[in-house]
């Protein structure tokens, strides 16, 4: 087993050189491009409100748990309060912030992050190098032997264990057969 460590000449860049990631001129371009800087402001115009109005719902409901106890034991009908509805409509608006916010993201956020994408040097090119690139997984058909094939998750003489990144976070399985 083999680890890394970061030396003194590592780079604290936002990605791994060599592993995928941004360059740091790549990195600070995409930071300053009027794109970007739109999608930040969007993205901010939604969150920043929305994140307020939830707070002060919630430590309204706090509050007035813990200072207005009259009020939130009032019976509504039955054995149901005021605190109990104020409770679960915390849920209701919890969802419905993430509702919102899908929305939001999907009609406004998406389009200016495509922009942003757009203006990556070599991202349009990168993305199907990637795929057509990827090792296929190896068939364990009717002409293999056990002698073909690794238990998987097992690493031995002669293999480097997972190859994709994919691979990696799947655990190194590849597709199982069942055995009978």
């Amino acid at each position: 087993m083999t680890t890394e460590s970061s030396g003194a000449g590592a780079s604290p860049g936002p990605g791994p050189a060599g592993g995928g990631g941004l360059d740091e001129a790549t990195y600070l371009s995409i930071d300053e491009s009027p794109e970007f800087a739109r999608l930040r402001s969007a993205f901010r115009r939604f969150v920043f409100p929305m994140t307020a109005a939830f707070l002060v719902w919630y430590l309204l409901y706090v509050v007035l748990s813990a200072y207005a106890r009259g009020f939130m034991g009032t019976k509504v009908f039955g054995n149901v309060n005021v605190a109990l509805l104020f409770g679960l409509l915390q849920f209701v608006s919890t969802f419905l912030i993430a509702w919102l916010y899908e929305r939001y993201a999907r009609n406004r956020l998406e389009p200016l992050a495509d922009g942003v994408r757009a203006g990556i040097p070599g991202a349009a090119a990168a993305a199907p190098a990637a795929e057509e690139t990827a090792p296929a997984a190896p068939a364990a058909g009717p002409g293999t032997t056990e002698q073909d094939t690794t238990e998987p998750g097992v690493t031995g003489p002669g293999t480097a264990g997972p190859s994709t990144a994919e691979e990696r976070r799947a655990g190194g399985d590849g597709p199982e057969e069942e055995t009978r």
